[in-house]
């Protein structure tokens, strides 16, 4: 019998743009290549928020994720290799004058978009920089989130709006941290139902602040008008912004934004990429 194919290597990097239409590439000495910064995922670790560690392990700036983009694979020593990537921008100052040089990375730069089709060693880095300039402009997130796995509806004798997260939903809730801070998430918007502040109250307290509930936002509360009346009102915030609620409710929060339900699973988000209130592009995330 065969021996079964090496599973694939898994990366995840971003196309980070800054004003001027300039990209940031980095050199690596081992394989004198100019690239984009990206790396390994550690065991257990998200793509997401792999991105955007490898960018400030490699360039020392922080980033937050735009639009996602096509994923690379490509043939390596022992197999293949898939890239996930993500457009980004950095969160605050964008000087990498001083950058350290080291053994994995020597050098980094802010180089203009078009030299950069020719800088880039690898087609396939030309063809991801290509598609993340269609789709550079700055982008602001609204996360739609189902809450985590919680206590059995059967098995809960009280009011339903009490209902726990499960120890399963509350490592959920933990291992989401690092996911929406990927996107730069700073406003946490949740049902009043302790499951659904629950799965986002990790996150909140990261941000050292507190959830916003809205019992309009319940199973019980929600309704076409109210829900519609919520979402308008997060786009016209404009902050990057996280809703967690409930499978009966998510419909009628995506009709509010225009997309198709996607049917998310418990602790699943989509996330909607807007550009002057239009959506631009749409992910989904399972965080297990």
């Amino acid at each position: 019998m065969p021996a079964s194919p090496a599973p694939d290597v898994v990366s995840s990097g971003a196309v980070i743009f800054r004003p001027g239409k300039r990209v940031l590439l980095v050199h690596r000495p081992k394989y004198d290549d100019w690239s984009f910064p990206k790396g390994k995922l550690n065991r257990g670790e998200h793509p997401t928020a792999a991105a955007v560690r490898e960018v400030a392990e490699e360039t020392g700036l922080q980033v937050r994720l735009g639009a996602p983009l096509s994923s690379q694979r490509y043939p390596v020593a022992r197999g293949h290799k898939t890239v996930h990537y993500w457009t980004g921008r950095p969160l605050g100052d964008h000087d990498v004058s001083g950058y350290v040089a080291n053994a994995e990375i020597d050098d980094v730069r802010w180089v203009d978009a078009e030299d950069a089709l020719t800088a880039l060693t690898y087609d396939y880095d030309r063809d991801t920089l290509r598609e993340a300039l269609k789709v550079r402009r700055k982008t602001r997130t609204l996360v739609v989130l189902r809450h985590g796995k919680a206590r059995s509806r059967k098995a809960w004798r009280s009011d339903d709006r009490e209902r726990p997260l499960l120890q399963v939903g509350r490592a959920q809730a933990e291992r989401l941290v690092p996911v929406l801070a990927a996107y730069g998430v700073v406003r946490v918007v949740s049902s009043g139902s302790t499951r659904c502040v629950e799965t986002v109250a990790p996150y909140a307290a990261s941000l050292g602040g507190d959830v916003e509930t809205d019992d309009r936002l319940s199973e019980e509360d929600a309704k076409p008008k109210r829900v519609r009346k919520i979402v308008a009102g997060l786009l016209d915030d404009g902050r990057h912004t996280v809703l967690c609620t409930h499978r009966p409710v998510l419909p009628q929060v995506f009709d509010a934004l225009g997309v198709e339900d996607p049917s998310l699973a418990l602790g699943e988000m989509l996330v909607v990429h807007l550009r002057k209130g239009r959506v631009v592009a749409t992910e989904r995330h399972l965080v297990r």
